[in-house]
This record gives C-alpha cells, sequence and structure tokens, in this order.
C-alpha cells in the first residue's frame, strides 16, 4: 500500500466530457488495485474550492479537451501547490494550439505538413489550398471538427461558415496526406513503441473509430521497416521535448509509402493528456513495453509534481 491520496479529475466541461468520465472511471479504478487511495473528482466551476478542501497528496488529470490539456486546470494546481500528472501550463497550452505547437516542432527538425492558420469566414468558396486538404479546429481534439476536402472538390466545404460549426472560429489549413496513421508514445524521457491505427469503419481516424467499440484495430508494434520505426520515436522525442511536455505524451504521424525514397512522414500533433480507456492507445503502447496498465498508472502519479 503506497497510502498516498489521489484526486482523479475526469469529466468537465468540454465536447470530450463522455471520455474523461470513461478514461477517468479506468484510472481511479486501476490505481485502487495499485494501492492508492482514490477520489474521483467530477470536475465543475468550483474545482479550486473541491481540491482545496479534499488536499489530495496528487491530483491525476483524466481530462480531455478545452480546461482540461489547454493549461487551465493546471494552472489550478499550480495555485494550490496540488503535484499533478502529465504535462504543465505552458507545454499543455502550446500543444493544444495546434498551429503554434507545429511552428515549435518544426523548428526542432520534425517534419510536418505545409499548412496555415485561418479565420473560417475567410475561407468563403475559395480553396485556401490546391486539395486535398484538411481543416481542422486549431483547439480541439478527439478528431472533433475535422473536414478532409479531397481531390476533385469544387468548392471548401460549407459547414465551415454555417451556423453549425461550433468549433471556434480559428482553424487550420493543412495539406492532406495519404497514407497509414501511426503513433507513438514517450514517458519521460523515453519514446516508446510504435503502433499503427487501422480505422475499421471510416476512412479516418474519427471520434468514433477512437471510442466505439470495434472502430478500429490497434497493432502494436506496428509492422513498419526499422527505419521508419526508429526515425517516428526520435520525432515524437523531438516534439515532446521541444513542446516542454512532461509525464506521458502520444504523438500522431502519417506515412505515406508512396512517397518518393523511403516514403513521406510527417508528424501532425502531440496529445498531452492521452485517453485512457479500454480501447485507448498509450495502454496499448506500454502493454507491449511491458508495463501493466497499473503499472503505468502508478509511474505517472509516481512522476506527479508542481512546476512542469
Amino acid at each position: 500500500m503506497t497510502g498516498k491520496h489521489v484526486a482523479v479529475l475526469m469529466g468537465g466541461f468540454s465536447s470530450e466530457r463522455p471520455v474523461s468520465l470513461s478514461s477517468g472511471a479506468a484510472c481511479a479504478k486501476a490505481l485502487e488495485e495499485q494501492g492508492y487511495r482514490v477520489t474521483r473528482v467530477d470536475v465543475g466551476r468550483d474545482v479550486a474550492a473541491v481540491l482545496a478542501e479534499l488536499k489530495p497528496d496528487v491530483a491525476f488529470n483524466a481530462l480531455h479537451g478545452p480546461f482540461g490539456e489547454d493549461g487551465a486546470i493546471q494552472g489550478i494546481l499550480e495555485y494550490l501547490q496540488i503535484p499533478y500528472t502529465h504535462s504543465g501550463v505552458l507545454a499543455s497550452a502550446l500543444a493544444m494550439d495546434k498551429g503554434r505547437a507545429k511552428l515549435v516542432a518544426g523548428a526542432a527538425g520534425v517534419a510536418v505538413a505545409p499548412s496555415r492558420v485561418m479565420n473560417r469566414f475567410d475561407i468563403g468558396n475559395q480553396h485556401p489550398m490546391q486539395p486535398p486538404y484538411v481543416v481542422k479546429p486549431v483547439r480541439e481534439g478527439s478528431s472533433f471538427g475535422v473536414v478532409i476536402v479531397r481531390e476533385g472538390q469544387s468548392a471548401p466545404p460549407q459547414i465551415l461558415g454555417s451556423d453549425e460549426w461550433k468549433y471556434g472560429d480559428e482553424v487550420m489549413v493543412e495539406r492532406y496526406v495519404a497514407g497509414r496513421e501511426l503513433t507513438c508514445a514517450v514517458m519521460g524521457d523515453r519514446a516508446l513503441g510504435v503502433c499503427e491505427i487501422i480505422p475499421l469503419a471510416h476512412s479516418f481516424y474519427d471520434y468514433d473509430s477512437k471510442y466505439a467499440d470495434g472502430g478500429s484495430r490497434h497493432e502494436c508494434p506496428a509492422k513498419i521497416s526499422p527505419n521508419i520505426y526508429q526515425k517516428i520515436q526520435i520525432m515524437a522525442l523531438q516534439a515532446h521535448q521541444a513542446i516542454g511536455c512532461r509525464g506521458v505524451s502520444r504523438s500522431d504521424f502519417r506515412f505515406d509509402e508512396n512517397g518518393s525514397g523511403d516514403g513521406e512522414l510527417i508528424w501532425l500533433e502531440v496529445n498531452t493528456q492521452p485517453g485512457m480507456t479500454p480501447t485507448s492507445l498509450v495502454p496499448d503502447i506500454a502493454k507491449a513495453e511491458g508495463y501493466s496498465f497499473g503499472e503505468l498508472l502508478s509511474w505517472m502519479v509516481e512522476d506527479a509534481s508542481c512546476m512542469r
């Protein structure tokens, strides 16, 4: 028994609340099995008062999306001086901003696709770049709001200028990279294995592919050449360190085998709060590296600190 009191922060009020509740429930159960004293906290606007009264030894951050992984909750935890898991204020805010995170990662030598950040209303009826390209909200996760514009489409998607769009006015337009969906977890200062994500019901790794039963298959380790496998590990660690991530992060990539030479390998983004649901990627990657789910979470709790 460790004797540590861990507050598992879950739920929240972003569009990713259901995912966070699932992550939090799985983490709380596993941490209890590891011998921690666990309090489940469904995060509301009064979270600072709740935590000040609770006085946990560690806050395990199982929140996803805005407020939970953008530096906001991290700032509250810093103010309360409660050690917490995952990345700190600056890295969380930076990684959540896809456009600025790409600038930092690209400057560190990580291969990224050409892109531009725009106001969605400025796109209008003219393509902002030659199709195929992807439009994605700058500050959302779980593939919410991602639109793929295929080659041959006559105009940008109408939803971008409609009242139905609910993901903010700032979007990133990025050249579409065909090929395989690959991801790599980083744990502390070490890149773990590379996993291939094979969507089974949709053409790309969207929300349903991520979280629905049977939505995707994980190939861990990925069946790719040792050269590409190592390049992904190097770039995942480069991005993790350049952005200033701490604890566990996960970087996503696209690999087009039909590109010139060894093919085209592109870094897409880093996730500072990877999902911890039964269908999530990081637990599968860690398992392939010899870490049980409980051991992975214990490492994260013992790694927790302030001033991250």
